[in-house]
């Protein structure tokens, strides 16, 4: 549910009698993961996706439009009317090529390839993180639609954030979003080395650090989130230095760092 059906509740603003909107069907619901029919990539996509820089939060004034309250099969939706601190759990799924180059809620034109999302109420246009809750990966997107409006979902992202976050064959997953507010205390970047159901085992892992890798400066912190023991490495204020350190860790210790902005 894109812009085609919460067109007639922003012409409000712009007519003396707007229409009423017509009735709209939802895309299936994806029970499975993977992703319906023609919504996939484009047979020749973007190369280097996962290099695609997130959305950078700036000020913007909000929509005239798209912040207004509307109503999509029979459930009223009201908009948060100014940026301020949010938080949500629940589940991410993403939309792709049926949508791709169709108008947003905000009037712009839909980009798969870019580092947007679509949420039911929150400001438009904002900016939001989303962490992956299994994974640890997070990335910034800049809400610009509304959606996802199945039982449930709580963000429907991009197909490059999705590709980020690690999700896109999956279909959905587990989410945490935090509303980035600009000019706040900017994001710092971390390198994790492990995600562990055991403590002990990370622990393990962390020790390492003291013995083996002295030349690693920046702290070594243990977190607990979900049911995963995570090891991140940092601060870093720019992906090119997490980057260079994580090319270090991955000869050395022989895994996969996975870059984490918090």
């Amino acid at each position: 549910m894109r812009y085609f059906l919460l067109l007639a509740v922003f012409l409000a603003g712009c007519a003396s009698a707007p229409p009423e909107p017509e009735p709209a069907q939802a895309p299936p619901a994806q029970s499975k993961g993977g992703y319906y029919k023609d919504d996939g990539p484009h047979e020749s996509p973007p190369p280097n996706l996962a290099e695609v820089p997130d959305a950078e939060p700036k000020v913007e004034p909000l929509h005239r439009y798209a912040n207004r309250p509307y109503q999509v099969f029979g459930r009223n939706y009201v908009p948060l009317a100014q940026l301020q601190p949010y938080r949500e759990r629940g589940l991410a799924s993403w939309y792709g090529r049926r949508f791709h180059g169709k108008k947003t809620a905000s009037g712009e034109d839909y980009d798969m390839y870019a580092m947007s999302a679509a949420h039911p109420t929150l400001p438009i246009p904002s900016y939001v993180r989303v962490t992956h809750l299994e994974s640890g990966r997070s990335v910034v997107v800049r809400v610009n639609d509304r959606g996802p409006f199945h039982p449930g979902r709580v963000v429907d992202l991009s197909y490059a954030a999705a590709y980020k976050l690690g999700f896109i064959q999956a279909g959905s997953a587990q989410v945490e979003l935090e509303a980035v507010l600009p000019g706040g205390e900017p994001a710092a970047v971390y390198v994790q080395v492990g995600a562990f159901t055991s403590r002990e085992n990370a622990e393990g892992l962390r020790a390492r650090f003291a013995s083996e890798l002295a030349w690693v400066k920046e702290s070594v912190q243990l977190l607990l989130t979900g049911n995963l023991w995570r090891l991140h490495v940092g601060p870093y204020r720019s992906r090119e230095d997490a980057r260079s350190i994580a090319e270090r860790l991955e000869s050395h210790l022989n895994l996969k760092p996975l870059l984490i902005v918090r």
